[in-house]
């Protein structure tokens, strides 16, 4: 009786491992691929930020073109 007892804690404890190990080895590629995204994210937001540093000095060329404009048409009356 003490062998069989025995033999099933061995077994469930390498059981235990394996599927420990299987569940890490997921994981990790699941953090893998979250990693991969993020990176993604990163240089999306990296360009966002870039293009709307773009759009700001754009839109204060045209606010100074407008201001000569109102300039011009108020010196005009």
């Amino acid at each position: 009786m003490t062998g069989a007892i025995i033999a099933i804690v061995i077994v469930l404890i390498v059981i235990g491992g394996i599927t420990v190990s299987t569940m890490s080895y997921f994981r990790l590629q699941r953090h893998r691929a979250d990693a991969v995204a993020m990176a993604a994210y990163r240089k999306l937001a990296e360009q966002a930020v870039a293009d709307q540093a773009t759009l700001y000095a754009k839109l204060d060329l045209l606010t100074g073109r407008l201001a000569a404009v109102e300039e011009l048409l108020r010196s005009v009356e």
